[in-house]
């Protein structure tokens, strides 16, 4: 019997306005989105006086350390990893604190008949919740070799693990109970208005269409003395282009989607 699909509830905070059709509330396409993108960018107040509202790209994986094999389908925490003595984990209480954080993936560019009709294909999430520091040394340990993963899978055990006490000592890891989230997805070619399109003049000198966009990674360089690429990042590399590619040019032939 197929599992009922988990989404997160519509709130102020998190409901989609303008073009509301574009939406997604699924636990699935908002987790795939954030662990597809290799920032984040969190936003929060920071204490001091004044507080002052600040934006930071960080290094930020989806888990769950009480159910370590949950899908992207199903309830996950994010942990960002960061200094210790970095803004964002300073004066933090164990209370938490409330921060927005935002992934973005462009796929394509939209190039319509008129400036004004030119967008983007992409992905965005943006996820609302409570920060809290990381202090048991167990999760602690979790979410850094959850983050290394997931800056290229097969990492952790391909590098001198465990860390060391002051390595950990030094390391920040807040871990957000996420409350709220939802996603935007454009996809397809250019939505361009009815007179445009029958203006005969414009469609005859005008190209339109979508360049396809994605990350390529590049053949990696040896920095040691170990001049042999491991296969698990070779296959990383390649894995995630291929996979970058297959998506934006996939995006193109998708239904239309307003802006």
């Amino acid at each position: 019997m197929p599992r009922p699909t988990l989404t997160y509830p519509k709130t102020a905070a998190n409901k989609v306005i303008r073009y509301a059709s574009n939406a997604a509330y699924e636990t699935t396409t908002i987790h795939s989105i954030v662990a597809s993108v290799p920032v984040v960018h969190v936003s929060s107040v920071a204490p001091g006086d004044p507080p002052l509202p600040t934006i930071l790209p960080m290094i930020g994986a989806l888990g769950s350390f009480e159910n370590p094999s949950a899908g992207l389908d199903e309830a996950l925490d994010l942990y960002i990893h960061g200094y210790v003595s970095a803004r964002l984990f300073r004066g933090r209480e164990a209370a938490g604190f409330p921060v927005c954080v935002a992934a973005t993936i462009v796929d394509g560019l939209v190039l319509a008949l008129t400036p004004y009709s030119h967008s983007y294909n992409y992905r965005s999430a943006v996820l609302h919740g409570t920060a809290t520091p990381v202090t048991d040394s167990e999760e602690k340990l979790y979410a850094m070799k959850l983050v290394t993963e997931h800056v290229l899978p097969g990492r952790w055990a391909g590098s001198r693990v465990p860390p060391l006490k002051a390595e950990l000592d030094s390391t920040g890891i807040l871990k957000v109970k996420i409350t709220s989230a939802s996603a935007k997805v454009r996809t397809g070619p250019p939505n361009d208005a009815k007179a445009d399109l029958e203006d005969g003049d414009v469609t005859k000198r005008v190209w339109t269409g979508v360049v396809p966009t994605w990350t390529a990674y590049g053949e990696p360089v040896p920095t040691g003395t170990v001049d042999r690429v491991p296969e698990y990042v070779r296959d990383a590399a390649e894995g995630r282009t291929k996979a970058g590619k297959k998506t934006a040019e996939e995006a193109v032939l998708k239904a239309p989607a307003k802006v």
